[in-house]
């Protein structure tokens, strides 16, 4: 059991260590900073919001309504996934048919090479071979 306290001290030190952090304030960065000369400031207005948006970010309640870039990313995100999820069965089942002619193929085959031997085996000179 002594090493479960270890554990539970070493993770509390270490989320204490965050917290205290002044990295860990907020996910957002200062409007000051990115100036609007550099050619990337475009992208990075995209990807990095506002302090004041960012702190209520995850407070949105359950029932308010999205936003239509909301809406058009999770539409993409369904899209892409629904198109992975269809190329990974369309292999399987490619995989499937190759495998299943394959098998049928050595059946042929087997069965082929087995009627051969039975009439060689069988063959008794008087009437000519099938072929």
């Amino acid at each position: 059991m002594s090493w479960t306290y270890a554990a539970l001290l070493a993770l509390l030190t270490v989320l204490l260590a965050l917290n205290w952090s002044p990295e860990a304030e907020s996910a957002a960065v200062h409007s000051s900073t990115g100036s609007a000369t550099s050619p990337r400031a475009g992208s990075l207005r995209r990807i990095f919001m506002k302090e004041s948006e960012a702190s209520n970010f995850f407070r949105r309640s359950r029932r308010a309504a999205k936003s239509q870039d909301e809406i058009n990313a999770e539409q993409r995100q369904v899209l892409a996934a629904d198109e992975r999820r269809r190329e990974f069965h369309e292999k399987k089942r490619n995989e499937f048919e190759s495998h299943s002619e394959e098998d049928s193929d050595e059946q042929n085959e087997r069965s082929r090479e087995s009627s051969e031997q039975w009439r060689e085996f069988h063959y008794d000179g008087m009437h000519p071979p099938y072929e």
